[in-house]
């Protein structure tokens, strides 16, 4: 019987070249009518409970192919060899043959039964010594790669069924083919994972590529990796979605309604055109309303002759002020109206009375200061609404102490500056670096979490994970020259040498599991070099 084959089987003689392609050393197992199944050396199969604990307990990424009989794994063991080879150094493929009396124990003790799936065989993946999840995605290389490679990861596009007429382009040189060789219009969505947007735009998009099909090409591309940084240049991909209009494979215009329908696109298709510029907005202080709007010239005159003033620094392209501008209007409306007002309110556009931001130190917007008898008395980051603003000038009083910045806090990230950036990376062999801004939303997620997987591994004296503030005039040369063009960015460097963006998940466990892999594999080297002694 099959399942009473030794856990070794001395390769056969003849093997069906058919049933692998081509990978670079396999092991074989005897399969009925003298076959033999090829696997990769990088599979590694277990038949004993011991050493399947042992694997989990050294090996933080395990995906394990349990299969009712050597015959039932043979296409999964074809596709999982290159999956190994893809993953090699980040992600361990382990099988178990329920079928073989030994690992028969093993399946039971694990309350796994193959023999109850449909194809005689199940996919289960373990993360840090424990089961993490059925694998229930697509099962094909590229997905399964990627699931390795953050298992935690949203699935990739093409594994939704509604994106089936988006052509998915995974390289250049697929890029080059399609705007080579298709003569339909083009239209290609450049875009990033993890990208907000762009989420929110794939139904709409995939939905017109269904409806347009045969007449235009709808199609995406994952440009987020370093390895992608030409074609970026190349098609001015300065922020994600960028979406680019080609005909006979010249590109001609970005499509920039990113909260367009599938009608919209198909409508835009039909006469595609430069999008047109945008009229310029007009300026705050140009507008009816009764906010006292200073400038350089007449700021000091005003302070003096008002007692009373709660003055916002502002931004003509600051989100937050945009947001806050109508309860600031309503709330000066309030105290104009008032017999007996507590103060007045003004606003000074800091992008263009420089010498009053530098004065007060602004570096973010919107930034409150209330002045009393022409003095600066406090900066008020907690006042956002009418209500609040009325109140606080009532019973005008300190604010609670502003939460400290990250880099004064006391944490295990290492924050560098330019003049001392690769001198400190050069003394680490794995550094994490997460280039931010103060103000972004995004960085202000990922802080917690990047600061916690610092934590984990700070008695490790090669790893270190760094930050660097962006937004600091400082930093500017340094950030550009590290290729940072939104934040934030992560780049991983060995002993101050760029390797590579990282790309994974923004949570501890993304964080953590990026570099618990480096160093499984630092250690399989010097088990490899002992071995060799």
């Amino acid at each position: 019987m099959l399942g009473d084959l030794p856990h070794r089987c001395k390769p056969v003689a003849r093997a069906r070249k058919d049933l692998w392609p081509s990978p670079p050393a396999v092991e074989a197992f005897l399969l009925p009518f003298g076959y033999s199944l090829k696997v990769s050396p990088l599979i590694e199969k277990i038949s004993d409970h011991k050493d399947f604990k042992k694997l989990l307990r050294t090996r933080n990424n395990v995906l394990a192919l349990y299969s009712k009989s050597a015959a039932a794994a043979e296409s999964s063991l074809r596709l999982l060899s290159s999956v190994a080879q893809e993953v090699k150094g980040r992600g361990t493929i382990s099988w178990i043959d329920c079928g073989d009396t030994e690992s028969r124990k093993l399946c039971k003790k694990m309350k796994v039964d193959p023999n109850s799936k449909e194809k005689g065989v199940e996919l289960l993946h373990y993360k840090d010594g424990a089961f993490h999840t059925e694998y229930n995605r697509a099962v094909t290389l590229k997905s399964m790669v990627a699931f390795l490679k953050d298992p935690e990861g949203a699935p990739l596009w093409e594994e939704d069924p509604e994106a089936k007429d988006i052509v998915h382009i995974d390289s250049e040189k697929e890029l080059r083919r399609l705007l080579k060789k298709e003569d339909k219009p083009v239209l290609m969505m450049f875009y990033a994972p993890w990208c907000g947007v762009c989420k929110r735009m794939m139904p709409s998009y995939q939905q017109a590529a269904t409806e347009l099909k045969g007449k235009y090409v709808l199609a995406g591309m994952n440009v987020y990796s370093a390895e992608f940084e030409r074609i970026k240049e190349e098609y001015n991909v300065r922020g994600y979605p960028t979406i680019c209009y080609f005909e006979k494979g010249k590109f001609l215009f970005h499509f920039e309604n990113y909260g367009a329908t599938a009608a919209d696109i198909a409508e835009w298709l039909k006469n595609p055109q430069a999008p047109q510029p945008q009229a310029p907005e007009t300026p705050w202080a140009d507008e009816e309303n009764v906010v006292y709007h200073l400038t350089d010239e007449d700021f000091d005159k005003f302070i003096k002759d008002h007692s009373s003033v709660l003055v916002m620094f502002h931004a003509p392209w600051c989100g937050h002020c945009k947001k806050m501008k109508p309860e600031y209007e309503k709330a000066a409306e309030f105290l104009h109206a008032a017999s007996d007002s507590p103060g007045v309110l003004a606003a000074v556009d800091a992008t263009v009375n420089k010498a009053l931001a530098e004065r007060y130190h602004i570096s973010g917007f919107p930034t409150l200061k209330y002045f009393k008898d022409g003095e600066e008395k406090y900066t008020l980051p907690h006042l956002r609404t009418k209500k609040k603003i009325i109140d606080w000038l009532q019973n005008p009083e300190a604010p609670p102490p502003p939460e400290p910045a990250w880099e004064e806090k006391q944490t295990s990230v290492i924050h560098l500056a330019g003049e001392d950036f690769r001198e400190s990376l050069k003394k680490k062999k794995h550094t994490l670096v997460m280039f931010y801004a103060p103000w972004c939303p995004h960085c202000k997620n990922a802080i917690p979490h990047f600061t916690t997987a610092a934590e984990v591994f700070k008695e490790d004296r090669k790893i270190a994970y760094a930050a660097v503030d962006c937004a600091k005039e400082q930093n500017h040369d340094l950030c550009k020259q590290e290729g940072v063009d939104g934040y934030p960015t992560f780049n991983y460097y060995n002993y101050g040498k760029f390797v590579e963006k990282y790309t994974g998940e923004r949570g501890e466990s993304g964080f953590t599991t990026f570099m618990r892999t480096l160093r499984e594999r630092d250690h399989e080297r010097v088990g490899k070099k002992k071995d060799e002694l």
